[in-house]
């Protein structure tokens, strides 16, 4: 085909046809141009096939971890209500007269097992990193999603930060109690260090601080209450994410 052109323009030369010629070489220039744009929208087309395959695959694991972030903060969730009734029931024991010296002590020992412990904020944010630091967000074709996830992500580092500073609130105070109190007495795994108690000793030491381990239990109980409520409205948020990004897999 090649060799025909060349002999073709030849001839033309050849002939002296030189308006021919001029119409001969517009013509292939026309060619080579539409060949160009046929090879470029091809490769578009590619290129959009393959961003389109790429969007799905990040689409997919986001799902996937926000699922499991649901069941995460669930758990955590539960963890701190059980925390709050474990604070509740030291309270009752040490203000209402008729709990008994065992319960007290039940009370007090579930307390530094549940009600102590601070809460903490994990979240999966691998794929949202990924995203981020790649620029492949833009892959995200529906702008409205994609400002979803993006608010989405912030509010998971505006929960995690106010954790963070709930508990640097509470520490300086908790630790020293936690101290002079020697409360790891009252953890079965811990209590053996301290030597043969008696029970009626421990009793005593909570009725005379009574105040004292309220107010701590107070701090735990404001610091939880704060997370589940945060964590709650997390729950309800990435319950949405999750089935906006469900309806577009599905479109």
């Amino acid at each position: 085909m090649i060799h025909f052109f060349r002999k073709l323009r030849q001839s033309l030369l050849e002939g002296n046809k030189f308006n021919r010629y001029l119409l001969y070489a517009l013509g292939e220039i026309i060619l080579v141009v539409m060949g160009i744009l046929i090879a470029l929208q091809i490769n578009n087309a590619n290129e959009d096939r393959k961003s389109a395959i790429q969007e799905e695959l990040y689409l997919r694991r986001l799902l996937t971890e926000n699922r499991e972030d649901i069941r995460t903060f669930t758990q955590n969730i539960a963890d701190l209500n059980k925390g709050i009734e474990t604070i509740k029931g030291l309270s009752k024991a040490l203000t209402e007269p008729d709990h008994s010296d065992e319960q007290l002590l039940l009370a007090a020992r579930d307390f530094f097992q549940y009600g102590s412990i601070y809460p903490v904020f994990s979240s999966s944010t691998s794929t949202f990193d990924d995203l981020s630091s790649t620029g492949n967000l833009k892959l995200i074709r529906n702008t409205e999603l994609r400002e979803q996830i993006v608010k989405h992500y912030a509010k998971h580092k505006q929960i995690s930060e106010w954790i963070r500073v709930g508990t640097e609130w509470a520490l300086p105070n908790d630790a020293p109690f936690t101290y002079s109190n020697s409360i790891m007495r009252f953890e079965p795994a811990s209590a053996f260090l301290f030597g043969d108690q008696l029970p009626a000793d421990l009793v005593a030491h909570l009725r005379d601080k009574k105040i004292e381990y309220i107010n701590n239990a107070a701090v735990h109980f404001w610091i939880n209450r704060d997370a589940i409520d945060r964590l709650e409205s997390l729950v309800l948020d990435t319950t949405i994410i999750i089935d906006e990004i469900d309806k577009e897999l599905n479109r």
